[in-house]
């Protein structure tokens, strides 16, 4: 299958995509804030339609509205947190503004454009042209060592906020930064699993690494190693079965990898007792 051009595009974007999800999802799954990676799923596909209304990449597209709203919900909540509360209302709020952005787009000329847009709610990773893949993976790339480097401080201001500011830690901008790295990772994730189901490549192999192992470090390489695992074996399982749409294969892969780990979890705890 690798002498197809799509299928080594796809395989390019996908493994850094995957890498700074599961890098990412470690984190979001620890602060707490997996609401608020679905609101941004949202606010991508939002992205998307605006996009295709006034004529502009798509991508430029996702990317700067992920962004925007991820820097206000930081900004709206605690310490560069998001919490409920101002997801919520950002999420309300942006639901508004995509069902406007969709009645306009049907009515206007650019309403041919609109598939597209449909395209980034269930993603498309097949179409991604190499330029397009290039520029993936380098984001991705980006984002996941931006991660690592700040992992030491965010682990703090995320476990003990007092203390990170006892320190000297700007636990707000670190908080915000981090929200802007997930809106990246958003953005970019839309292109391959689409928004309805980027959730799960950036909560579900984190969600799993959380329940096999308690050590930061060990967790944050089993969220990347599962979600990249999840990618490629995603790909190359739609890629056998044509009329299996690769971001089901991915997320459903994913899914599975959390749900082996609840098992896997309970199983522990039960042996446990017995063996002592």
């Amino acid at each position: 299958m690798f002498a197809h051009d799509f299928v080594r595009n796809a395989y390019l974007a996908g493994t850094f995509i995957a890498l700074a999800s599961g890098t990412l999802g470690w984190l979001v799954v620890l602060r707490a804030e997996v609401f608020a990676s679905d609101a941004l799923g949202h606010v991508a596909f939002v992205g998307a339609i605006a996009a295709a209304l006034i004529g502009v990449s798509e991508p430029i597209g996702l990317l700067v509205a992920t962004i925007i709203v991820a820097a206000a919900m930081a900004g709206l909540g605690q310490r560069g947190a998001a919490d409920d509360t101002s997801i919520g209302i950002t999420f309300a709020w942006i639901l508004g503004i995509g069902i406007l952005l969709i009645t306009l787009l049907a009515t206007s000329s650019a309403g041919g454009s609109g598939i597209e847009a449909a395209n980034a709610l269930f993603g498309s990773i097949y179409s991604l042209t190499l330029a397009s893949a290039v520029q993936s993976a380098a984001s991705a790339c980006g984002v996941t060592l931006i991660a690592l480097v700040a992992f030491r401080p965010l682990l703090l201001a995320t476990l003990d906020a007092e203390q990170a500011v006892v320190r000297g830690l700007p636990v707000r901008w670190l908080g915000i930064g981090f929200l802007v790295l997930l809106a990246v990772v958003t953005a970019e994730s839309t292109q391959a699993v689409g928004a309805m189901l980027v959730l799960g490549l950036i909560a579900a192999p984190a969600g799993a690494a959380h329940q096999l192992t308690a050590r930061p470090y060990a967790g944050l390489a089993v969220s990347a190693g599962l979600a990249v695992a999840a990618m490629w074996a995603g790909l190359a399982l739609s890629y056998e079965v044509p009329k299996l749409p690769p971001s089901s294969a991915i997320v459903g892969l994913a899914a599975a990898a959390y749900a082996v780990a609840g098992l896997s979890r309970r199983a522990r705890s039960r042996a446990g007792p017995r063996s002592g």
